[in-house]
């Protein structure tokens, strides 16, 4: 069974073909919160640079990643900390 982690590296890399990407389960951060599930994989951080992301707002990178990943987020994702960068951007 692929993990949750593999998913959004594989949709994300499909959607943007990344410069960067890294995809981190933050989850053992947040055991006991909300959205919290035994085993993880519930909350992530993404930082991902992208040429697709250039000439876009934060609030568009953004919701261009929950568009790709909106599968994930409807089922298991809880929380998606997202960092999308246009290259050459600091």
């Amino acid at each position: 069974m692929t993990s949750i982690s593999e998913r959004i590296t594989q949709k994300l890399t499909e959607a943007f073909a990344p410069q960067a990407l890294r995809v981190i389960d933050e989850s053992h951060q947040h055991q006991g919160h909300g959205g919290w599930r035994e085993g993880g994989e519930t909350h992530f951080r993404v930082d991902i640079v992208s040429e697709a992301f250039a000439g876009k707002s934060r609030l568009e990178r953004h919701r261009l990643v929950n568009a790709a990943l909106a599968q994930e987020l409807a089922d298991r994702v809880h929380a998606l900390a997202i960092a999308a960068k246009a290259p050459g951007e600091g």
